[in-house]
């Protein structure tokens, strides 16, 4: 990427979601490998990611493979063995995490840095690019003057500033969350969260008294920057990604249009910026990110603290108000739109808040029109018995419209390079010319017999006419001109191929053109960590990692929390996100308040599951929240860890190996 182009990336469970996010306007594609790709159940074979590539290449576009768990030592073999097929299938970079891979054979990739490298701070940032980065995926929890100071610091000639701006939060500052391991022994920096802050919590006060019940007071709204792109781009973010390996194609596809959109108007605004890949994209639908499963949105810390980040009460998808119920039958419920054109559909997802302010799911077997304007009697999958708290009156919701997701699984796209087409005379017979927006050029000719035409205007109308008939190719006409000091008939027998061999040998020329991304610059001698010493929120699960941070200056190197070193109670997470605050709890948020002030303190709260206690402590300087806890032993016991012997202190030269 150059410094002044905006990239638009977005996420692929498969290869063919890949290719239709390419299809929709994205400018890069993320994707999981086989294997180490932070996501189960999104692996993808090598042969599908060159599949991918080969199809994202037509366009310009990148592919990015994942490799960023945390590795084992045995895993290292494996994964540079992966990293060279994937290399040769064609990916252009991969996203990482373990920075042991730095220290190993790899293939001359570009290097990005994951969100799960946890960069947070300019001196991180430079460290990075300075290791050999391209790119860095910087903490979501950023603001915007964090942002632009981070960009500021770094050469834009070498590292790119890439952010979060649409899908899943964690509430976690990226692998710095341990609590899935410490309860489950499924580790989240190795691809395999158990999603415990989704869970509902009871908190209690330092004294024991219930200040929330069965709250999702560690689950987070969607995070959704529509609104703040050209505040991101002025901040320096030039790489802009979608979260969303798990998604399914609808949601791809209205999310990547969506974006492409936005940015195609910005770029359209602002000569200054320009594209990361070729072509335009035209839409058989509206983009609208309300149609895909959401928390509702935020758009988090962007413009610092905001009150109304959580998604307290559930975190499934409580869709748009759609109206209210104004009868119950034995198996049917009658409901009458807000909107008298809105149209329910068998197959629907409804649903609404009981008085517990529980989502409960509607799921619609059929639907009918009652014949009065906007009112449908439906008849639920479940039996109403089942359908706690539902009278007249219940506002409803739709979160599944069903003419919208039979829209989306048909083709919804088509992206096109502009072509400028021009078609002369030879002394042998006919040149077709082509110059795509890029600059490649190619032409192709053809040896004929040329009689005149014996009307002039319409000839050259049918000239254009079949000249522009690209079907389809990958290209579409932005002007066609006509060479020639006569008219001449040219029969379709003989345009047909020659428009079909010219476009070959321009596909061809943007082939060979294309170069793939350098490998980031790595300073010499290796720059310094920014500390000398590392605890477990380092993530260090093999000896090349330490070997990494040992030759940047580190003198002190602890093992990964997955290792099983951390016994006792430690940080299992470390948020922005403060329960304090969300309820109103905060000693800043009581400061100046007669009565109030001095009376709040940033005590620790305790949050509990069924059996499993967390404690919340607030460290108030840099505002942030830490949950606290210890591992189970059933999960010392059940996932055994890796044979690990790191140094917490310098070895003597003595005792040195």
């Amino acid at each position: 990427m150059l410094p002044h182009q905006i990239e638009l990336l977005s996420p692929a469970r498969t290869a063919d979601i890949g290719i239709e996010a390419v299809n929709h306007g994205a400018d890069a594609v993320y994707i999981g490998g086989p294997s180490f790709g932070a996501r189960t159940s999104a692996d993808n074979s090598v042969q599908d990611i060159a599949r991918l590539a080969k199809h994202a290449h037509r366009f310009g576009s990148r592919i990015y493979v994942t490799v960023n768990t945390i590795l084992r030592d045995d895993e290292l073999e494996p994964a540079r063995r992966l990293i060279h097929q994937l290399y040769d299938a064609g990916a252009d970079a991969l996203i990482i995490q373990d920075m042991g891979l730095l220290e190993i054979d790899l293939p001359p990739i570009q290097l990005h840095a994951s969100t799960q490298t946890d960069i947070r701070t300019v001196d991180k940032a430079v460290f990075l690019q300075n290791a050999g980065l391209s790119k860095l995926v910087l903490a979501r929890e950023l603001t915007l003057p964090q942002i632009r100071a981070i960009y500021e610091a770094l050469d834009e000639q070498r590292c790119i500033v890439e952010f979060f701006i649409h899908g899943a939060l964690c509430v976690a500052y990226s692998g710095q969350c341990y609590v899935s391991h410490a309860h489950t022994g499924r580790s989240a920096n190795r691809g395999d969260c158990s999603q415990a802050c989704r869970l509902p919590y009871e908190v209690k006060d330092s004294q024991g008294r219930i200040v929330a019940h069965d709250k999702h007071v560690l689950s987070m709204k969607d995070n959704n920057q529509s609104g703040n792109l050209r505040a991101l781009i002025d901040a320096g973010a030039r790489s802009f990604k979608i979260e969303g390996r798990y998604k399914d194609l609808g949601y791809v596809k209205n999310i990547t249009a969506h974006y492409r959109r936005l940015f195609d108007e910005i770029l359209e605004e602002r000569p200054e910026l320009g594209r990361a890949s070729s072509g335009r994209c035209h839409f058989s639908f509206t983009p609208d990110p309300d149609q895909n499963f959401n928390r509702e949105f935020t758009d988090y810390f962007v413009n610092g603290r905001q009150d109304d980040i959580g998604a307290f009460d559930t975190p499934k998808n409580p869709g748009r108000p759609i109206g209210f119920v104004t009868q119950l039958g034995p198996n049917w419920v009658e409901l009458q739109c807000d909107d008298d054109t809105t149209v329910i559909h068998n197959g629907d997802g409804l649903c609404y808040l009981d008085l517990h302010r529980e989502l409960v799911g509607l799921q619609i077997n059929r639907a009918e029109a009652t014949g009065q304007a906007g009112r449908f009697r439906v008849f639920p999958k479940d039996a109403l018995e089942g359908l706690r708290h539902l009278k007249r009156g219940t506002v409803v919701n739709r979160n599944r419209d069903m003419d919208w997701v039979r829209a989306l699984e048909k083709k919804s796209a088509e992206r096109r390079i502009g072509v400028w087409m021009a078609l002369s005379r030879t002394a042998e017979g006919l040149r077709l010319d082509l110059t795509d927006e890029d600059g490649h050029a190619a032409h192709a000719e053809l040896a004929c017999a040329l009689a005149p035409a014996r009307d002039a205007a319409q000839a050259h109308d049918k000239l254009r006419e079949a000249l522009g008939r690209l079907g389809d190719t990958l290209f579409a006409p932005i002007d066609i001109s006509l060479d020639f000091k006569e008219p001449w008939f040219v029969p379709a027998s003989l345009l047909n191929p020659l428009r079909r061999e010219a476009v070959a040998a321009l596909e061809a020329a943007r082939a060979k053109a294309f170069r793939r991304l350098p490998r980031g610059q790595v300073v010499e001698p290796p720059a310094p960590y920014p500390e000398d010493t590392l605890t477990y929120l380092a993530n260090v699960f093999n000896h090349r990692a330490r070997a990494f941070y040992e030759k940047h200056g580190v003198k002190v190197i602890a093992s990964a929390y997955e290792s099983h070193e951390e016994t006792g109670e430690v940080s299992l997470m470390i948020t922005k996100h403060c329960v304090r605050f969300s309820l109103s709890l905060c000693p800043k948020q009581a400061k100046g308040v007669t009565g109030v002030q001095g009376t709040v303190r940033a005590e620790p709260l305790t949050i509990t599951h069924n059996n499993e206690k967390l404690t919340l402590r607030f460290d108030c300087k840099p505002c942030e929240m830490h949950v606290v806890g210890r591992i189970k032993p059933s999960v010392m016991k059940a996932a055994a860890a890796s044979p690990i012997t790191f140094h917490r202190t310098r070895p003597s030269a003595r005792g040195a190996h």
